[in-house]
Parts: C-alpha cells; sequence; structure tokens
C-alpha cells in the first residue's frame, strides 16, 4: 500500500495508507479527526467514491444542502474558492427559513 507522506502530513503524524475496504477508509478519517483536532461532523465516502462523483467533491468543495437533499451552494473549488461569506448567506438564508416554517 501507498503511504500518504508528505511534509506537513509528518509533522501533523497524519501518515495513512491507501485503504482498500470501507473498514480501512474509515480508520484513515478517524486518526485524521483525533490528529488534526477537527470538531465538526465528518463524513466518509466508499471506496467507490460515489458522493466524489455525485458532487464533484475533488478538489475541495463546500456545499450548503437543505433539508430536503437539495445543493443550494456549491463552491468554487477550494482552498481558494472558498467564499465563506458567499456560503454564509445561504446557510442563513436556510436557518430563516426554517425558524419561519417552526412559527
Amino acid at each position: 500500500m501507498d503511504l500518504w507522506q508528505t511534509p506537513s502530513n509528518e509533522r501533523d503524524h497524519v501518515l495513512l495508507h491507501s485503504p482498500r475496504t470501507d473498514a480501512d477508509r474509515f480508520d484513515n478519517a478517524s486518526l485524521c479527526v483525533r490528529n488534526l483536532g477537527i470538531h465538526i461532523p465528518a463524513l466518509i465516502d466508499s471506496l467507490e467514491d460515489r458522493t466524489e462523483l455525485a458532487y464533484t467533491g475533488w478538489p475541495e468543495r463546500l456545499y450548503v444542502i437543505d433539508r430536503g437533499g437539495r445543493v443550494v451552494y456549491k463552491s468554487a473549488a477550494g482552498p481558494y474558492g472558498f467564499l465563506p461569506k458567499e456560503m454564509e448567506v445561504h446557510l442563513r438564508e436556510l436557518l430563516d427559513k426554517s425558524a419561519a416554517s417552526t412559527k
């Protein structure tokens, strides 16, 4: 198996082998979450990369998905295409709609 070994991975103690099973991929993701101190939910794609193929997840992108599963915002490729203020507008719209529907 290939070892993903870059200076930043070595520094952050995230040295990973290419996964061969979904369990391997889960183990890699768990290691990243722990070692990088990630405090937001992390979702893991299957080895077939169905989510990546459906949403063009590579290179990285940010999405806002409504409760019905509809993509309401898709950023440009990251990290330079990430526009947090632009994404915030869409998140606020969803929150406003959600609050209005519960009244």
